[in-house]
């Protein structure tokens, strides 16, 4: 029963966040817009509102007919959706859910006023887009300089995405093929339009006859934190442990760092390609990217009844970067290891005779050592040459130590010490050490 209530009263908080930012930019106004504003041009103008103006503007004369008046007209929207939540499903255990998206978009055009009327010049879109997803299918799977299964996949979804664009264009199943090639004219594997979706269903782990082939996504995809403290409930750790948690950590985000307006689309012909043979997509991509975290993939954090302290951490991470102005994948890859330890000695006495004065300290001595080990690597991936190649990377080791004990209330001596060793994984990088090691004295002001 005190299960079942859990479960339903699970949800504790959520919290809801929407933004939205407009606003037009409009040069060349040449009326005096009067104390505060007034109403001009309109009322609805002067209160925020985004409709349209410039029409009405060129009719009653109120824009510039200087010949070389080239400041650009100007529209700015951004919108962000923030969810959280805060679930406890049982006892001891807290789940943290976040998601997001984030759309930018700022239009601009220059713009001549020819017999009252307003004509739009060589009108640009351009933004950037963000929103979270899961990525947690692929997140395992074989990754390396000789071999990876997302990418194979990413490759073999080409073909399907592209035959679902085809038959969307075309409105029929039996369109045109290149003999060459086998993907249909219009949609090659080096096109914009058949590269994304492709490049988001194999890392994603979805079905490419179901992945959407917009830029865009609408609803984000929560990602979590979870910590667990319910081993205390037990004797043998209750015996053992003063506190003992387990931790893991998700976060995931698909990107589009820019995209823009095709000034070489025309709407009113569709069947226009580029010189690789695609039709010309509308919006132009510079690159998208996933990006994955496990922060921490799992945590051990505890403390046992002899005052020390024990920590096991394992984090992992992957950046994926598609670049459509060469069709080359960059993946970097990260994967960290942390033992940590502690120790306090309660209570330790010191004799001193600062200042001529003999007095005997009391306080806890505090240990404090991490050893880490973190390997990064950045292969770059060819679409259709089997030339992968390593270009960046290395293993780092560290070790850091601090101790600290307390001179008097509001007084701390700390001593550090910080040791790391890194190994590059390409030829022309030499190995790197760095030492730092030193006393601090910290004084706290106040009570």
């Amino acid at each position: 029963m005190n299960v079942l209530i859990d479960l339903v009263t699970m949800v504790k908080k959520v919290q809801f966040n929407y933004q939205e930012n407009n606003g037009i930019f409009l040069p060349g106004y040449t009326p005096t817009v009067g104390l505060a504003g007034t109403f001009k041009p309109t009322a609805g103008f002067t209160f925020g509102s985004q409709a349209e103006i410039r029409d009405l503007a060129a009719r009653n004369g109120w824009l510039t007919l200087y010949p070389e008046f080239n400041e650009q007209y100007t529209e700015v929207e951004s919108t962000q959706l923030d969810l959280q939540a805060n679930l406890i499903p049982v006892q001891d255990l807290k789940i943290d859910l976040t998601a997001s998206r984030i759309y930018s978009e700022n239009y601009a055009e220059n713009y001549i006023v020819e017999n009252d009327l307003y004509r739009s010049l060589t009108p640009n879109v351009f933004g950037n887009f963000n929103i979270s997803t899961i990525l947690i299918k692929t997140a395992f799977s074989t990754s390396d300089e000789t071999t990876s299964k997302p990418f194979e996949d990413f490759r073999s979804n080409r073909l399907t995405i592209a035959k679902r664009l085809a038959e969307e264009h075309y409105g029929t199943s039996t369109y045109p093929v290149d003999p060459e090639t086998g993907y249909p004219v219009g949609f090659g594997k080096t096109s914009q339009d058949v590269l994304l979706p492709a490049f988001l269903s194999a890392y994603k782990g979805s079905s490419p006859e179901k992945e959407s082939t917009s830029i865009f996504r609408d609803i984000p995809i929560p990602n979590w934190d979870l910590k667990y403290t319910g081993l205390m409930k037990f004797s043998w750790f209750k015996k053992y442990f003063k506190r003992f948690s387990l931790q893991h950590g998700y976060r995931s985000g698909y990107t589009v760092n820019q995209f823009r307006t095709n000034l070489d689309f025309d709407i009113n012909n569709s069947e226009d390609t580029d010189q690789s043979g695609n039709f010309k997509s509308k919006t132009l991509l510079t690159n998208v990217n996933l990006v994955e975290q496990f922060s921490p993939l799992i945590r051990i954090d505890f403390e046992m009844k002899n005052s020390i302290n024990i920590l096991f951490e394992l984090k992992k991470d992957r950046a994926l970067s598609l670049s459509f102005a060469n069709n080359l994948l960059t993946e970097i890859q990260g994967n960290e290891i942390v033992i940590g330890a502690g120790y306090r000695i309660k209570d330790l006495r010191i004799g001193t005779n600062f200042g001529g004065k003999k007095q005997i300290l009391k306080s806890d001595l505090n240990f404090k050592l991490d050893l880490s080990r973190r390997d990064n690597k950045t292969i770059i991936r060819y679409l259709d040459i089997a030339n992968n190649q390593t270009t960046a990377g290395q293993t780092i080791y560290g070790a850091q130590l601090t101790v600290d004990y307390a001179l008097s209330k509001n007084l701390t001596a700390l001593f550090y010490y910080d040791h790391s060793f890194s190994e590059y994984a390409i030829s022309t990088a030499f190995p790197q050490t760095t030492i730092r090691g030193g006393l601090t004295l910290r004084y706290n002001f106040g009570n």
